[in-house]
């Protein structure tokens, strides 16, 4: 269906003489002929365009849109440019699309518009002095010439965009199966074939990234053209996922800094058919609200993976410090802590807990009694460490 436009040709008042329109009709398919030719001329895009069955098209579509223009300035009431239903219009509109078909920008078809309307002009002004046709009604002839191919312009560009806007969205729900796919554990050829289908090129990796809906726009804009949205992914309630492919090694960098500062969380990269991974890994540094970057934080996602498993295990470590009062347990736990992470250094372990070194001596001797020979047995230790950590 065409958009309508501004009727600028409503109620315009021009009225042709008759002979003059019958003189006009009847050089119809030669004007035809000059505005094509012309066409050809000056717009390259069109050089091959206009030949054979689609120059012919062409040839009958320009013939049509100025008899219709012929039947308006005479007063024909039969066709009305302005009305969605009018063929000339309805032509233009298809011309519009067709020409986004083929690849063809707006800029070119409004070129051969103008092309058209200044020979057309020529041709029929020429006839029409011919004819004898009065000053005045020269003058609101030519202005409704102009009128009226910028309907016809206004038409195709209509559309052209509409043209675009239906086929970049029948891309986009194909890109998207491509998304369900891989994030729904479909089988490789399943995968590979919504790739073909959807025109999409499979990268080495893919990274997901999870965006707050409204840095949506500007991330993609940043990223990769080829980048994937996901529609409604598993898991994700808020937020918009992106699958950001070839975003591996040296490029990672670029792709932190393209997210910097917008609330985005980056998971690692990992082969593309094995994505899934990298955008649950991303679910969970989100959960954790742990920042921009996974692979920044892969110590607190490790120890957060089973938060059940781990407060069981430090139960466990720590059963020695039963029945020791709360607040002397704190306090032998956080020096438990720092004895491991600083590896028995005592006076680093007494500068990160802003003591003296007396006193980490005296608490390790309250940690040897309850622990004994444990504290130097491999397994208690690194079990101590995950638990503490």
């Amino acid at each position: 269906m065409v958009r309508r436009t501004a009727r600028r040709t409503a109620g315009h008042g021009v009225r042709l003489p008759s002979g003059a329109y019958a003189q006009m009709r009847d050089q119809l398919p030669q004007v035809a002929d000059d505005v094509v030719t012309a066409i050809i001329a000056e717009v390259p895009s069109y050089e091959d365009a206009l030949s054979g069955s689609m120059g012919e098209n062409i040839r009958n579509a320009v013939q049509l849109a100025l008899g219709g223009f012929l039947a308006l300035a005479s007063g024909r009431r039969g066709i009305d440019p302005g009305t969605p239903t009018a063929p000339a219009v309805e032509g233009a509109y298809q011309l519009g699309r067709g020409e986004a078909r083929s690849g063809r920008t707006t800029e070119a078809l409004l070129a051969a518009y103008r092309i058209g309307a200044r020979v057309a002009w020529r041709d029929m002004s020429t006839t029409a002095v011919g004819a004898g046709v009065d000053a005045d009604t020269l003058v609101g002839f030519a202005e409704l010439v102009f009128a009226y191919i910028d309907e016809l312009s206004a038409a195709s560009v209509a559309g052209h965009a509409d043209e675009l806007a239906t086929t970049g969205r029948v891309r986009q729900r194909l890109l998207e199966r491509v998304a369900h796919h891989l994030l729904g554990g479909s089988p490789a050829d399943a995968v590979l074939a919504a790739a073909e289908r959807a025109g999409w090129e499979p990268p080495r990796t893919l990274t997901a990234v999870i965006v707050p809906e409204s840095q949506v726009r500007p991330v993609l804009a940043s990223v990769a053209p080829a980048t994937l949205q996901a529609a409604d992914p598993p898991e994700l309630d808020e937020g918009v996922l992106l699958l950001v492919p070839d975003a591996h090694g040296h490029r990672r960098a670029a792709l932190l800094r393209a997210l910097a500062d917008r609330g985005c969380t980056a998971g690692p990269d990992r082969p593309w058919l094995e994505v899934r991974a990298s955008y649950e890994r991303a679910l969970r540094a989100r959960a954790a609200d742990l920042g921009l970057d996974t692979e920044a934080n892969l110590v607190e996602l490790v120890l957060q993976a089973d938060d059940s498993a781990r407060a069981d295990l430090r139960a466990q470590v720590l059963a020695p410090l039963d029945g020791m009062r709360p607040a002397t347990v704190e306090k032998l736990t956080d020096t438990l802590r720092c004895w491991l992470l600083h590896q028995g250094r005592r006076d680093d372990v007494a500068a990160a807990l802003f003591v003296h070194p007396q006193t980490v001596r005296y608490r390790m001797g309250q940690l040897r009694e309850r622990y004994g020979d444990r504290l130097e047995d491999p397994d208690t230790v690194l079990a101590l460490t995950v638990a503490l950590g």
